[in-house]
């Protein structure tokens, strides 16, 4: 396709076509209304002229005959300009005036008429038009006043010959002006075309160009670039994950495999085969729970949980955690405690207690304080070491911690920490996928919120932070205040 065939092709040029055609129509509108109202004044004038002439050679006629009426026309017909006078017996002969001829029928009909006449006085045989009034007067004669239209014709042609420059001017800056903008929408939008073309290469790093003017076109470019950014961090991700579940799973599957492989190879007793299969089983439960937890990241970062949104306390969620995962803490020497306050949210309950419950299984793995770290005062209680569930309000948020006084993590490491099959040195020597503080970040940027990691003075401090439930602190305020509580 041409350069001009692309331009007229264009949304911008065929937009100032249907403008330029919409305004050349208003300004024909309006010339015209202007022309028209012309015509009309010029005519009032006439017929205003005129009518007073004729009441006045009328009482002429009146008071002096026709002896004065005769005198009177033929003084007015030698005065130079445009008025025309005329005076016929009953017969139809001329008595008096100035014109020559007329349009066949009209001195045969009283009132208003336009005609095309011929002056006495005129050389040449070229005939005018005129308004004319015929009157008729006592004895039958007839009495014709009037005044030629070429000032009336003259004053149209002089409006419609500006119309028509004006027209011709307005449909040439239109054309130009949507050429010009046409062609600098086309730059923008081929220079758009080129990035997705690169994008849709591979090359994920391309963005858009933005201007300057803040128009329509750079807030479409930079909503595109934040689209692209997010799907370039989103395929980095999944290389991410790609890359770790082939490092990380590999292990486990070759050791999966080697003891069926040693099983088979080796003959035993049954003892030695169910031995085997339970190491098989643990290890497949093992591999479905890391699945299972990349199932759920995955459903988390793609928006697919939003539909399963509902409106519930999160203090609720807490105090379930607690009650489910006391037992689990006192076989690990620690005790779980829970401190709530009405704290309405809306969204997935399902994932908010599964990030939650990840949140203090690594508290009860990892919260333990080292030797050379002094538990705080009511830090420990029987030789046991606490670990705090908090649920409340604040502001316009909801915050959900879990907090304990083990090592913690340094703040280096932190943002480090988050990643997918990320475990840091002091966590190796523990089970796990490293996808615990994954899927409570994926869960919390579901809502809208965040996790933070924070230092507790000894210990981490694991916050999920969601925005609150508008409207609904009045019907949990009847709940119970901030009380810590344990469950035995």
């Amino acid at each position: 396709m041409t350069a001009f065939g692309k331009l007229i092709r264009t949304t911008a040029f065929r937009l100032t076509l249907v403008y330029l055609l919409l305004f050349a129509l208003f300004a024909a509108s309006l010339l015209g209304y202007f022309a028209w109202n012309t015509r009309r004044l010029i005519t009032e004038q006439i017929t205003t002229t005129v009518n007073a002439e004729i009441g006045e050679i009328s009482d002429i006629y009146a008071r002096r005959g026709l002896r004065g009426l005769v005198f009177t026309i033929e003084n007015r017909a030698l005065r130079p300009g445009a008025n025309l006078y005329l005076v016929t017996t009953p017969t139809g002969q001329a008595v008096a005036g100035n014109v020559g001829s007329l349009s066949p029928g009209v001195m045969a009909t009283q009132g208003w008429s336009e005609t095309a006449y011929r002056r006495l006085d005129e050389q040449d045989s070229r005939h005018h038009r005129a308004l004319v009034s015929v009157t008729e007067l006592t004895s039958g004669f007839r009495l014709l006043i009037g005044r030629d239209l070429e000032e009336r014709r003259r004053l149209f042609g002089i409006v419609v010959k500006a119309a028509n420059w004006s027209l011709l001017v307005v449909v040439v800056l239109g054309l130009g002006g949507g050429v010009f903008v046409a062609r600098r929408v086309l730059r923008r939008i081929d220079a758009m075309t080129g990035t997705t073309q690169r994008i849709m290469a591979g090359d994920l790093t391309g963005r858009l160009p933005v201007g300057r003017s803040g128009d329509e076109l750079d807030r479409l470019a930079e909503n595109l670039n934040a689209m692209l950014e997010r799907i370039e961090a989103l395929m980095t991700g999944l290389k991410e994950v790609s890359d770790n579940i082939a490092h990380d799973l590999k292990t486990p599957l070759t050791r999966l495999r080697n003891r069926a492989e040693e099983a088979l190879a080796k003959s035993g007793s049954e003892a030695d085969y169910r031995s085997a299969l339970e190491r098989t089983i643990e290890e497949s439960d093992g591999l479905i729970r890391t699945f299972n937890a990349l199932l759920m990241i995955a459903r988390a970062e793609s928006g697919q949980a939003r539909g399963n949104m509902d409106d519930f306390d999160a203090a609720d969620v807490a105090r379930g955690i607690q009650e489910l995962y006391e037992p689990l803490a006192e076989d690990n020497d620690m005790t779980l405690r829970v401190k709530t306050a009405p704290a309405p949210v809306h969204g997935n309950r399902e994932l908010i207690s599964q990030a939650l419950a990840n949140l203090v299984e690594n508290a009860i793995k990892y919260g333990k304080p080292l030797p050379s770290i002094q538990p705080l005062d009511g830090g420990a209680v029987d030789g046991s070491h606490e670990i705090w569930i908090d649920a409340r309000r604040d502001g316009a948020s909801v915050l959900i911690s879990v907090a304990d006084h083990g090592p913690g993590i340094p703040e280096a490491d932190r943002s480090h920490a988050v990643e997918r099959f990320v475990r840091l040195e002091a966590s190796r020597t523990q089970p796990g996928s490293g996808l615990g503080l994954s899927l409570a970040s994926a869960v919390a940027t579901l809502h809208g919120g965040e996790l933070s990691l924070g230092d507790g003075n000894p210990g981490l401090t694991a916050t999920l932070t969601i925005p609150a439930r508008t409207g609904a602190s009045d019907r949990l305020a009847a709940q119970t205040p901030d009380v810590p509580q344990k469950v035995a």
